[in-house]
């Protein structure tokens, strides 16, 4: 009987790896809950969906070594429940599927509580697909069967019919097998699967660190073995694995296999991470630059309470628009208030920001950098008008130089500042240190500065490391810096954008 007044448990499946198919329900879950108790994961973003308030206690298990037991496991959720919480067991996968998750419901059910099951993407399906496999295609097998591969093979018996197993089915799907390989198949073979049949291993299956091993059960493990395979990984035996050659989609992405380090700020980032997962790289997000608020907001209200004195408004940044709208609301105002004034944006996205406020921009320079506004204003005449600037509190003094120089009365207000985040660096360090990082991506001078001052312990070896990655730079001006800081700068779009960086990214791999 469940007892009234008590907390709920919900078993989520986290899926295999990618975090795109975790569910809509599972995410669901995360959010709402009070207490997270997670496995060792293939990709701890999901973690990332929970309520900053929320309890994560890490009960997984790592290096052969179980941080917790799973009766110490069932007690934990049945306590965490009992206090009347709302808790999310994750666990990878279908918590249904080799997951222990039925032990786990059991445990929730004989104390009274009640529970949930979100299923999940179960690796048995998803990594084999990924690997261009399907477990079943009309004319090679409508036939499908889940095995565990983690039996102890030293036993003297088996749970597994392998008389019935090896001849009956005609894929057969193995997880947690890569150490018993060679058992495994020593007995489909000995009891009627051809040594011929087609066989894979794919390691890491959903991620952007995916590699299959292909072969017949004959020399699968040693091929295996040779090519250094470590769990966790999915065995797929059957003639579907002939399949592969044609249907092998997400290792050829253009990215695929590359790690690159996004430095952009956290909450831009996302795009740009996107676009370049969506093209099959690995993303290390390392944000070098915190967008916040100047240190006092007087010059920017001062000015926007005599906004009707200016005859131009410029904008280097979707920043610098943000904030300065904030503070026009905050004024009481509303985008009214600029009718008459015009409005130069730098770059597409700059100019987007106007358009969906319903302002088309009088000015956006085919160049997206500040020589080029200045260019487009000299056009303009700009003699003894008067310009408002909001932007970083940092920044170039080109363009309000510029401007003054050629007659105009410039207002610099400082809109937002940039400053260094305290971002854990260890992680990037030893990747840098073990070569394991194909490129870093700067998107503005703040980020190349401060990405050195993060590593200002350990410049030398900065250096040394950076030699063997790739540093591709949104454009001239960033480009420059980050020459400054002694670093090779090997792509620059010709288009200042995140889309034109990403674009020239693909073309560099691609042709490299």
């Amino acid at each position: 009987m469940v007892q009234k007044g008590k907390g709920k448990v919900y078993l989520v499946g986290a899926g295999p790896g990618d975090p795109g198919l975790l569910t809509l329900k599972g995410k669901r879950c995360l959010e709402q809950a009070q207490v997270v108790i997670y496995d060792n994961l293939a990709n701890q973003e999901f973690l990332k969906f929970t309520s900053p308030d929320a309890e994560l206690i890490y009960a997984g298990k790592r290096g052969g070594h179980h941080t917790l037991k799973q009766d110490e496991i069932n007690r934990l959720v049945v306590e965490k429940a009992s206090e009347g919480k709302t808790v999310v067991r994750l666990k990878g996968g279908d918590p249904f599927i080799f997951g222990r998750g039925g032990e786990e419901a059991r445990e929730i059910v004989e104390a009274g509580l009640e529970f949930e099951v979100v299923p999940g993407v179960t690796s048995a399906i998803a990594v084999p697909a990924y690997a261009g496999i399907p477990l079943t295609y009309r004319g090679y097998t409508s036939t499908v069967a889940f095995v565990t591969g983690h039996e102890d093979s030293t036993k003297e018996g088996s749970d597994i019919a392998w008389e019935k197993l090896s001849t009956s089915v005609g894929t057969l799907v193995f997880l947690m097998g890569v150490g018993n390989l060679p058992k495994i198949a020593e007995n489909l073979m000995a009891h009627g699967r051809a040594a011929e049949t087609p066989a894979a291993v794919v390691r890491k299956g959903t991620g952007p660190e995916q590699r299959t091993i292909t072969g017949t059960l004959a020399d699968i493990s040693q091929k295996a073995r040779e090519a250094g395979i470590k769990p966790p990984a999915v065995i797929v035996v059957g003639e579907v694995v002939r399949l592969r050659k044609w249907l092998n989609w997400f290792e050829k992405k253009p990215l695929f296999g590359r790690t690159i380090v996004v430095t952009r700020a956290r909450e831009q980032a996302s795009g740009f991470v996107a676009m370049l997962e969506e093209l099959g790289a690995r993303c290390i997000e390392f944000p070098t630059i915190e967008v916040i608020p100047p240190d006092t907001w007087e010059p920017i209200d001062k000015a926007i309470g005599r906004l009707e004195q200016y005859d131009w408004l410029i904008f280097t940044s979707v920043n610098g628009c943000r904030f300065f709208v904030q503070r026009l609301y905050a004024a009481g105002k509303d985008v009214r208030a600029l009718k008459g004034i015009k409005i130069a944006a730098i770059g597409p996205k700059t100019a987007a920001f106007w358009e969906e406020k319903g302002i088309r921009p009088d000015l956006v320079p085919g160049e997206y950098r500040a020589e080029a506004v200045v260019e487009e204003l000299k056009k303009e005449g700009i003699e003894g008008l008067r310009i408002l600037l909001p932007r970083a509190e940092e920044a170039r003094e080109v363009l309000p130089q510029s401007l003054a120089s050629m007659g105009a009365e410039v207002t610099v207000v400082p809109a937002y500042k940039t400053v260094k985040p305290t971002t854990e660096t260890g992680a990037v360090k030893e990747m840098l240190a073990n070569g394991e990082i194909d490129m870093v991506t700067f998107t503005s001078s703040s980020t190349v500065r401060n990405f050195v001052k993060m590593f200002s312990p350990d410049l030398g070896k900065l250096k040394r490391w950076m030699e063997r990655v790739t540093v591709a730079c949104i454009g001239p001006i960033t480009a420059k810096t980050a020459w400054g800081a002694g670093f090779s700068v090997h792509l620059i779009p010709e288009n200042y954008t995140i889309e034109g960086l990403t674009q020239k990214i693909v073309e560099y791999f691609s042709s490299s």
